[in-house]
């Protein structure tokens, strides 16, 4: 597995998924992220509110 480069449906801007995340996505069975790190974050926090 490689590095893969994602571009973030939010903000349009390109975020690394790093090898590691994505070991640890697949032992979860997630998908790939379609946002980078923050904007994952502003989501969770919305989400709160």
């Amino acid at each position: 597995m490689k590095d893969k480069k994602i571009k973030c449906i939010d903000c349009h801007k390109d975020f690394i998924f790093t090898e590691s995340e994505q070991q640890f996505f697949e032992e979860k069975g997630y998908d790939a992220p379609k946002r980078c790190k923050s904007c994952r974050s502003k989501k969770k926090e919305y989400k709160r509110k």
